[in-house]
């Protein structure tokens, strides 16, 4: 190099060196990117555009006498009625998007509360890890069905293995991830009877590692969230495998939205250096991402991250669950956080992006 830069005169010699200089600079940097031993997000990872999430500080009003825990599931109704699920008592809890409480009751085991979804005619739907069972109740909180047996796990037609959410369809059949035990997703008819199952544990294509969430589109597909594999599995009704996202995001919460677009909460796909294995927890970053039925990638927005506990508003430690109001205003849930928080989206207009996209 000394030889280049003595026949390439001064000034381009400087050139060079800032050259050689920058490398170095990008050679430490991957250096220590190996030594912290995290792998960096795939480049599809890299597709940020500028937008900007504004916290609402002073949502939701709540009651003094309610303590609030983790949040696993927000969701709201056709009124634009929010319904959070946490791991307390009242485990539901109603606000309208103004922050003002509305109504609250408990659905089963507070410590096992995972999400929270309406069903076609507002009716509300949970998921409890730690009961083994799916509920329905009415808006007023009447239970109206349970499926599953209250306090028994089991793989068979009749019990789950800790489920952790449910899609619900207009017709009120219903499709349950099932879940951190079972590797499955089981559908029922409006009734609660069992009408079919597919999945079981691994990585390969149809199988899960985790099916961590479920939503249904407007044709019957549905879209779950394997944490584990960090990727999104697209299914018809009858279980046959459409689609495989893989590699865009560690996939928490899902939202679909009446616009048909795909939110996902969750992380970056970081593995665990010289290994297949993701780091799921704890999250290396917290992400939410707009996506289309085809898995091209929307938007995607970096949300800050709690760097020392409890946090400030607007940050958050976990993030879960997520949710949107008729007006577009978004809500989201964390765990360590423990806090259910409304923010404003300010979307500007989408650059070019390296998007996924698996048909």
């Amino acid at each position: 190099m000394l030889i280049l830069l003595r026949r390439s005169g001064k000034k381009k010699g400087v050139c060079l060196m800032r050259s050689i200089f920058s490398s170095f600079v990008l050679v430490v940097s991957f250096l220590i990117a190996l030594c912290s031993g995290y792998a960096q997000p795939p480049s599809n990872q890299q597709a940020d555009t500028t937008s900007q999430c504004v916290v609402d500080a002073t949502w939701p009003k709540k009651p003094e006498r309610f303590e609030w825990a983790q949040m696993p599931g927000i969701t709201l109704d056709d009124r634009d009625q929010v319904y959070i699920f946490t791991r307390s008592r009242p485990t539901v809890q109603v606000y309208k998007t103004d922050g003002t409480f509305v109504r609250a009751w408990d659905s089963g085991d507070f410590s096992g509360a995972h999400y929270i979804r309406i069903g076609p005619k507002g009716n509300i739907w949970t998921a409890n890890i730690a009961d083994h069972v799916v509920r329905k109740h009415s808006p007023e909180g009447k239970l109206l069905l349970t499926i599953g047996q209250v306090g028994v796990a089991g793989a068979d037609h009749e019990h789950f293995d800790k489920p952790t959410d449910m899609a619900v369809l207009p017709s009120g059949d219903i499709f349950v991830s099932d879940g951190y035990g079972n590797r499955r997703v089981v559908h029922f008819d409006a009734k609660g009877r069992y009408v079919n199952e597919w999945g079981q544990e691994g990585n390969q294509p149809g199988q899960f590692a985790l099916p961590h969430a479920i939503v249904a589109d407007s044709k019957g597909r549905l879209y779950v969230a394997d944490r584990e594999n960090a990727r999104v599995q697209v299914f018809d009704a009858k279980g046959k495998l459409l689609a495989v996202w893989e590699n865009i995001v560690t996939p928490w919460g899902l939202w679909m939205t009446k616009n048909q677009e795909l939110w996902v909460c969750g992380s970056s796909c970081f593995k665990k250096e010289g290994t297949d294995e993701h780091i799921v927890l704890p999250p290396q970053d917290q992400v939410l991402m707009k996506l289309s039925l085809k898995g091209k990638v929307l938007q995607r927005i970096p949300l800050p991250k709690t760097a020392v506990p409890p946090g400030k508003p607007g940050e958050l430690d976990w993030i879960h669950t997520v949710a949107f109001d008729s007006q577009g205003n978004l809500y989201l849930g964390d765990i360590q956080g423990k806090r259910a928080q409304k923010f404003r989206l300010k979307l500007k207009p989408r650059m070019n992006t390296n998007n996924h996209q698996n048909e």
